[in-house]
């Protein structure tokens, strides 16, 4: 069955809910009708309550290539959509509407998926590209094929890291500090190493591995598959990761306004070139 165009929705079983991008033709570039479509596809399945576990997968050779830098009106497409959060603002001038959006279609909804009280698995291949990463660091567990390489190159065109600002929970401090200064890929064997992904399997063999992984997991009750995951994610945010997060946003969007009032756009151009051909290399 399907949610939209660019985004699937099946239960290929009563007890597990398939999501899979769908926008292949753009390596799963993340405009604000996807990012609507995938936060819907997600609703669906935290309020079926013969769904436990939820299943994100991605169509095409990439998972996903980020946020889609093509798309014309951000801000106006924000009027097409019912929002989810209270922010508001979407209209309003200098650095508030964007910040309002960004509150709204990227850290908001990162902290609606991850908080989903259902176990979530991201089954991820090919390129995820820094927003990309926006969609598979909320879910529960990760599942990458051995093909599967991480980026976030956000530090080149000048702002300091993703949105959701995982970063360090991920990959541990040191090492999310290389990945930010450098802007270097993390391949899939590297990211198992650090924690990140939890398996690393053959491409041909992730749909099959990850879905056996669901079964076994929504043989669980899922009460108590709603408890443990609350009492994890507590653990994780008792460590400070809502009050850093929050920080780095508010710091991603100095930069955005910096950028704007020195470049006349939302990122530093001097390095958004060179970090823009290594992107689209990338998602060829």
């Amino acid at each position: 069955m399907m949610t939209s165009r660019t985004i699937l929705y099946e239960t290929p079983i009563p007890t597990i809910a398939r999501i899979v991008l769908n926008r292949a033709d753009t390596r799963n570039a993340q405009d604000t009708a996807f990012l609507y479509a995938l936060n819907e596809a997600f609703d669906r399945a935290a309020q079926d309550d013969r769904v436990k576990v939820i299943v994100l997968s991605a169509n095409g050779p990439h998972f996903s290539s980020g946020h889609d830098l093509r798309e014309a009106d951000g801000h106006g497409n924000m009027k097409k959509h019912e929002t989810v959060g209270t922010w508001g603002g979407f209209g309003t001038p200098g650095a508030e509407a964007q910040y309002a959006r960004e509150q709204e279609i990227y850290v908001g909804f990162c902290e609606r998926w991850r908080n989903i009280p259902k176990p979530t698995m991201a089954l991820v291949h090919g390129k995820v590209i820094a927003g990309g990463l926006m969609l598979m660091w909320p879910c529960d567990l990760i599942v990458a094929s051995d093909d599967a390489e991480f980026l976030d190159h956000t530090v080149a065109m000048g702002v300091g890291g993703a949105e959701f600002f995982a970063h360090p929970w991920e990959m541990g401090v040191r090492k999310a500090k290389e990945f930010l200064f450098t802007a270097d890929w993390i391949k899939a064997h590297e990211a198992h190493r650090l924690g990140m992904v939890n398996h690393v399997v053959p491409r041909a063999e992730l749909e099959a591995f990850g879905m056996a992984m669901a079964e076994r997991i929504a043989q669980k009750p899922l009460f108590a598959l709603r408890l443990v995951k609350q009492a994890v994610n507590a653990a994780q945010d008792a460590q400070g990761r809502v009050g850093a997060m929050q920080t780095s946003f508010a710091l991603h969007h100095l930069a955005h306004a910096h950028n704007m009032i020195v470049h006349g756009k939302l990122v530093d151009p001097t390095g958004l070139m060179p970090s823009i051909k290594k992107h689209e290399k990338a998602a060829d």
